[in-house]
């Protein structure tokens, strides 16, 4: 399975280096359209209602289809409606572009990981972890390419068509190695059995794990400035690492999983991250603030690949649409877990509000039994 499993490690990355490339050039886009903070809010919003849609509305054609039949359009378009956006000339055509950019996004993130799950399951050991760690890479990449074309001062068409072409390139390289999945060949016994139960409850812990994730990327900085009165520049050191450890996390999560399986290994990074954060918010020093996130980011790292990885071996026949939900319900924490945290802070204070991811992380590590895989009893 290495051509295989290389193809999706490089779809994956891919994915990243899109969503990357587009983060590094913002302020130009905002700039260049004289948008305000509260437009620019609605238009990133599109491409968070666009990457909900298409989690939605691609889990059925997955299953009936196949993953690989999916995953390589999707792919290829990534590239090309990346481009788009720089082309814009004002607000609500933006808002149009980012929203199809994201609802291809969100296709290809549910493909992708449907057909990693397949090539998990064919070589026999776990693998998730590490394909979610070459994701982060691909944001790093095209977070550093962004930024050499900003500091060159090209414009962000220029970053997008470049961008754009070697994605497309490199996602036609891709499908020649790519596991070939068949349709699930669903059958009215098949439906008449239901869907695989406890994939919702799934999804609430990939919320209660992106909630933290987006809590560290809005509000790390922030508290290691305004609560813990750190420098600008050491402020900015608390989500780098969070971010750093998250990587080494993923890239290490695989061999965890194998040893331990995936239920202590969730456990532990539950409680790790939950004890992380909370070193964060009591060490009362910039320097444990930064040793807490990145502790934060270590616990968090494994859970999701994990999550991912029993939602879609619970039953092979509706991966797609398993997988599709749990992604689904886990980005809405990722977008509304920030907001809530923000306003409790409002009330409360921003230490007491980042408690709450802390607590969610502390209910993951209490509930890791859920990933236990179930056999469904044939009907007879």
């Amino acid at each position: 399975m290495r051509r295989e499993r290389t193809a999706v490690y490089l779809l994956f990355f891919l994915a990243g280096t899109a969503i990357g490339t587009w983060t590094a050039r913002i302020p130009a886009i905002k700039e260049s359209l004289g948008l305000g903070d509260g437009q620019l809010s609605l238009a990133l919003l599109a491409i968070a209602a666009g990457a909900v849609a298409g989690m939605t509305a691609v889990g059925r054609l997955v299953d009936r289809y196949g993953s690989s039949r999916v995953m390589i359009p999707a792919a290829l378009l990534q590239g090309l409606v990346l481009v788009p956006p720089a082309y814009a000339g004002g607000l609500v055509a933006l808002m149009g572009t980012l929203l199809v950019f994201g609802m291809v996004h969100g296709v290809l993130d549910v493909a992708m990981n449907a057909n990693a799950v397949e090539v998990e399951r064919a070589g026999g050991r776990p693998i998730m972890s590490s394909f979610h760690a070459v994701y982060s890479i691909g944001g790093f990449a095209g977070a550093t390419t962004g930024g050499l074309f900003a500091h060159a001062e090209l414009a962000p068409s220029a970053t997008f068509l470049s961008a754009g072409a070697v994605i497309v390139l490199l996602a036609v390289w891709a499908a020649r190695w790519a596991l070939r999945s068949a349709p699930s060949g669903e059958h009215a016994a098949g439906e008449r059995a239901g869907r695989p139960k406890g994939i919702a409850f799934l999804g609430v812990l990939a919320f209660c794990c992106l909630v933290g994730e987006g809590a560290a990327a809005d509000w790390s900085s922030v508290y290691l400035r305004e609560d813990l009165a750190a420098s600008p520049g050491f402020a900015a050191a608390g989500y780098a690492a969070f971010s750093v450890m998250m990587t080494a996390g993923r890239l290490a999560g695989d061999r965890l999983a194998a040893r331990f399986g995936p239920v202590p290994l969730v456990r532990c990074c539950g409680l790790l991250a939950a004890a992380g954060l909370g070193l964060a918010l009591l060490g009362g020093h910039p320097v444990t603030g930064v040793i807490g996130f990145g502790c934060f980011g270590a616990g968090l790292s494994c859970i999701v690949p994990q999550v991912f990885s029993a939602a879609g071996n619970r039953e092979p026949a509706f991966a797609g649409r398993a997988l599709a939900r749990v992604a689904s319900i886990g980005y809405l924490g990722f977008l509304s877990g920030p907001v809530f945290i923000g306003l409790v802070a409002e009330q409360a204070g921003l230490p007491r509000a980042l408690v709450i991811p802390s607590l969610l992380a502390a209910f993951v590590a209490l509930t890791a039994t859920a990933l236990r895989t179930r056999t469904r009893t044939p009907a007879g």
